[in-house]
């Protein structure tokens, strides 16, 4: 098709074959793959895209096999609904393959084609992997909203309607310290949300150099108190004056604090925690030990999955809202870093954030302190 497009426009020289031309360069580049067979069921058209589904090869040759499936069925006359077709990988695909019949007359509606003597097919393959991904977080995003809300606000209600009917000072005390913990409770997982859907949205608002120790010193006042109530100690190795990052202060006092904040729900009432940084190779690592329960290794890799709980029973004893790691994770994607973790069940968990160091920082690895 294209080999003709250029013969029309150069022996033809005019503007309706060049813009033949130019329609078919366009088709040749939309992202989803456009396969044109004609009446003889020979692929008359195929652009950039189509190509890994006409040669296909692994789990391709079930989407080719889909294809010229459904290519036949239109081409005979019937209807078909898009297929979709799911790729197990690695990486797991979904791709949707649909399919129209082309008939000469637009304007017939199809309805001066000959039964039985076929037709062009125009079919369309996408690729709907991310789409579908997206649904899914959607999907489950609702479902653990509606999970973690309903709790504390089914407890806000029993407990408003037990106040009621309740003479007793001390019950009614007892109550009402109970309802304002509820309300706290509803309260950090709105705050959280908030935060974690501005930083989702936003992503890094300001770029301004940042000294690690000042964004490390906020985090660490803000932690404090939780940590003094549970008798942990915060032990901070104070970052050099010449460790420097670029991004926004706000975001990087979110992320510290929260791995802090994680450190200091999953550590046992008299152990400690511990906050360094260090300069490697160009970035900057802000790493947070605890000395807790640890995490089990099949739990190493979702332990930043919105509302994800390693130890549910337990979340429930701190108050976590499950977004904190969440936050981190987009805070670091945000400024071009990455978050890491090791971890042995029993023993602990080392949290790192690592960010692009400042032009003119120290580029020597070393730990400061």
């Amino acid at each position: 098709l294209v080999e003709r497009a250029v013969d029309h426009a150069t022996e033809r020289g005019d503007e309706v074959a060049r813009s033949e031309l130019r329609l078919v360069d366009a088709m040749r580049r939309i992202p989803q793959a456009l396969i044109l067979y004609d009446r003889s069921g020979a692929v008359a058209f195929a652009n950039d895209a189509a190509a890994p589904y006409l040669a296909g090869r692994h789990s391709e040759a079930l989407v080719e096999e889909a294809i010229a499936e459904m290519a036949a069925s239109v081409a005979s006359g019937a209807k078909r609904a898009p297929e979709a077709v799911d790729l197990f990988g690695p990486p797991r695909r979904s791709i949707v393959v649909s399919a129209t019949a082309l008939v000469d007359d637009p304007v017939s509606d199809g309805r001066s084609a000959v039964a039985g003597q076929g037709t062009d097919v125009l079919v369309v393959v996408e690729d709907v992997t991310d789409r579908r991904r997206l649904e899914d977080v959607r999907r489950d995003f609702v479902a653990n909203i509606s999970h973690e809300l309903k709790t504390p606000v089914g407890a806000l209600s029993l407990l408003a309607e037990t106040l009621l009917s309740e003479d007793d000072p001390a019950v009614t005390r007892r109550l009402t310290a109970r309802l304002l913990s509820e309300a706290e409770r509803v309260g950090r997982t709105i705050d959280d949300l908030l935060e974690l859907s501005q930083i989702e949205a936003g992503g890094v608002a300001r770029r301004e150099e940042v000294p690690v120790h000042l964004f490390v010193a906020e985090a660490v006042d803000r932690v404090r108190p939780a940590a003094e109530q549970q008798q942990i100690a915060i032990d901070v190795e104070q970052p050099g004056r010449d460790l420097v990052v670029v991004g926004d202060r706000r975001q990087l006092v979110s992320a510290t604090y929260n791995l802090l904040d994680n450190a200091v729900k999953y550590s046992d009432a008299g152990a400690s925690v511990v906050v360094r940084a260090r300069s490697v190779a160009g970035s900057v690592d802000v790493c947070v030990q605890d000395h807790g329960v640890g995490i089990p290794t099949r739990d190493l890799e979702r332990v930043f999955e919105r509302f994800y709980r390693v130890d549910r029973a337990r979340s429930r004893e701190t108050g976590g809202t499950g977004l904190g790691l969440a936050i981190v994770r987009h805070v670091a994607a945000n400024h071009a870093g990455e978050v890491t973790l090791e971890s042995v069940e029993g023993e602990g968990s080392t949290f790192t954030l690592r960010l692009p160091a400042a032009a003119g920082g120290p580029s020597d690895s070393h730990e400061v302190g």
